[in-house]
């Protein structure tokens, strides 16, 4: 258990995914300051929220988490699933397109892209 102690980030994970969301969530609420500029940290928390059914406290993680890493397309595919979940189509556009712009050849923003625009 000494390895949990050392390495945090691994812990939260462990959690995420025996199921017990509540207990990451918690572990993680406890870290958060310590790990504010880690972008696996946010993008851990932010995952745990949304698999926890909580889109809305999920994105301010996935959006520091693309602060840390303008790259990550991850972190944006599930940026726009949370804006999905919330309903704002704008924003889930706005994302998509920002995965474009990084792989421009993304079939999955692509066909994403295409249906968005066609509500």
């Amino acid at each position: 258990m000494a390895g949990f102690t050392l390495y945090p980030k691994r812990k939260m994970k462990k959690l995420l995914k025996d199921g017990e969301y509540d207990e990451a969530i918690r572990f993680g609420k406890s870290l958060e300051e310590k790990f504010a500029d880690d972008h696996d940290f946010m993008f851990i928390m932010g995952s745990a929220f949304f698999i926890a059914d909580d889109a809305e406290k999920a994105l301010p993680y996935f959006e520091r988490a693309f602060e840390l890493d303008r790259k990550d397309v991850e972190t944006l595919t599930l940026k726009t699933n949370v804006h999905l979940a919330l309903q704002q189509k704008d924003a889930a556009i706005d994302c998509v397109n920002k995965i474009l712009e990084i792989q421009p050849q993304n079939d999955e923003a692509l066909v994403l892209l295409e249906k968005l625009n066609e509500f």
